[in-house]
């Protein structure tokens, strides 16, 4: 347990230096990949042998260095690779809130704040650089968990969706591709809407959504008969989570047959591996978020006006169905 820490700067160091990609054509020297990289060749030497001892790369026979299938992984070429990712993992506004993570338990308030002077959110403003590594990254866990959760639900009996804080569109254009007679409602701040809309705007699912400005806090637009709300609960406390459910419940109406649909991570049993219990952590030193098991969430959601209409699997990412009562 102690070791993990060595392990992940091992692996964010290696992604940095660009270490999968100067062997992505074969085999090297660490010679050869220091040259490339522009690194000691002594010390680049020896982050490859640590590197080794986890199986990010192999050393062969004769010395040099190749990938592994998890090395695969960090190229920058690679669809769907980790690479930002792992970078976004080991930067500084990850790590650095973690040493501060004891005062946090002490006090109940973020991290970050403390740590950086300013909030998560305003973070990534005032570092343009961190802000567009913390939305690659953002895109890529949401990407790598789309289509497992659309799977396991079926959205195609809805005339009209709603992806609410939807961001870019991917979500709801994906939801629309699997749906060619239904239309959409992109709904999120008035600048990322309209970032959304250009980057959409030749795509055939663009002429089927609505973009929609508005703060979730304060107003939903009705008229939707599904309402997702996808990996955005968990970024908030109780008391700002319940006031984002009651605009979609009020946007519901007394529509009966209308459902919300929330993907979220469920926590599983105690005392079994549970990476949601981890994610939990990071959302209470970044910006007092959280991570909820079953209970939780039908307080949360009981409480504005929703009951459970499919029985969701704890311990993962999955799809809750809720009905308004």
């Amino acid at each position: 347990m102690t070791s993990g820490t060595r392990i992940s700067h091992v692996l964010h160091a290696v992604t940095a230096l660009g270490v999968a990609d100067h062997l992505a054509d074969g085999p090297l020297p660490p010679g050869e990949i220091a040259a490339a990289a522009g690194c000691d060749a002594d010390a680049l030497a020896r982050l490859l042998r640590a590197a080794a001892a986890v199986g990010l790369v192999e050393r062969l026979d004769d010395g040099r260095y190749t990938l592994t299938d998890l090395s695969e992984l960090l190229r920058s070429d690679v669809p769907g690779g980790l690479r930002d990712a792992v970078l976004y993992a080991g930067h500084a506004m990850t790590v650095r809130p973690y040493g501060d993570l004891a005062e946090t338990v002490r006090t109940g308030e973020p991290a970050f704040d403390r740590v950086f002077g300013m909030p998560f959110y305003e973070y990534g403003k005032a570092d343009p650089a961190a802000g567009r590594l913390m939305n690659s990254a953002m895109r890529h866990l949401s990407s790598a968990t789309s289509a497992t959760l659309l799977d396991a639900c079926d959205l195609h009996r809805f005339e009209r969706v709603a992806d609410v804080g939807g961001g870019t569109g991917r979500f709801l254009t994906e939801v629309l591709r699997r749906s060619p007679a239904a239309k959409g409602v992109l709904v999120d701040q008035p600048a990322v809407v309209e970032q959304a809309r250009l980057t959409l705007a030749r795509t055939e699912e663009a002429r089927r959504m609505t973009f929609v400005g508005a703060d979730f806090f304060e107003r939903v637009p009705a008229g939707c008969d599904a309402y997702v709300l996808k990996s955005v609960l968990h970024n908030w406390g109780d008391a700002d989570a319940a006031r984002v459910l009651r605009c979609v419940r009020e946007a519901i109406g007394v529509d009966a047959d209308a459902r919300l649909f929330v993907f979220e991570q469920v926590l599983g049993a105690p005392n079994t591996w549970d990476n949601g219990a981890f994610m939990d952590i990071d959302m209470m030193l970044k910006f007092g978020g959280r991570v909820r098991d079953l209970a939780e969430w039908r307080r949360l959601l009981g409480e504005a006006g929703f009951a459970p209409a499919n029985e969701p699997r704890p311990g993962s990412w999955t799809v809750q169905v809720w009905r308004p009562c």
